[in-house]
């Protein structure tokens, strides 16, 4: 088994690398929707957070009121800690479940946003970051997502810079390019990520 850290800027394109990597084999564990899963409704995980912020944080329905749990942690590095205290283990759990579930000789795709924030590349066999320069991770988030400039702007500044997620990677994907340019360039990753996870399996590596 392969273990992959995928990350990139907002606005970079990771999302489409993710796809088209899953579409050629790799298993992918996401981060950020499992992290919706376990505070789901009924789970012990949202009891924690309730238990921890209170009832106003839930919405009418019963389910995470997210942008009122996110105007209140953002805003307070302490309760921030408290959320991640309780949401970051979950997360791990799960992710480590998914992970056994995989085969032997399987790539398996960890796509973390804010890997390299956390310092967590040491916990993958290789690291991919997407990269796209500045101007393309704007325009996109203005053009396609809606954002407005200065929230684009305040959303790419609070994440590490390129050359951080650069100095990280074992391999880049440039995504300042076409998508049939991408899908060539993320083609010829897969083709060295199945090379890597066959050499594990065997025990060359």
């Amino acid at each position: 088994m392969l273990k992959v850290g995928l990350t990139g800027g907002i606005g970079a394109g990771k999302s489409e690398v993710s796809r088209l990597l899953v579409e050629h084999g790799a298993v992918l564990i996401d981060a950020d929707r499992i992290a919706r899963e376990v505070v789901a409704p009924g789970t012990p995980g949202l009891a924690a957070v309730v238990e921890a912020f209170g009832p106003e944080i839930l919405a009418g329905d019963g389910s995470l009121d997210r942008p009122r749990l996110g105007s209140i942690v953002f805003a307070d590095p302490e309760k921030l800690a408290v959320l991640n205290s309780i949401v970051h283990p979950l997360v791990g759990e799960r992710s480590r479940e998914l992970e056994s579930a995989a085969s032997a000789d399987a790539v398996v795709l960890h796509d973390v946003p804010l890997l390299t924030e956390n310092g967590l590349a040491p916990l993958y066999d290789l690291v991919v970051v997407v990269d796209a320069s500045p101007e393309t991770q704007l325009d996109r988030l203005v053009r396609l997502r809606g954002t407005t400039e200065e929230d684009a702007r305040a959303r790419m500044a609070a994440q590490a810079g390129r050359e951080q997620r650069r100095e990280i990677a074992d391999i880049v994907i440039d995504n300042d390019v076409p998508l049939d340019a991408l899908e060539k360039r993320v083609a010829e990753v897969w083709a060295e990520l199945t090379r890597r996870a066959a050499a594990r399996s065997a025990g060359a590596e």
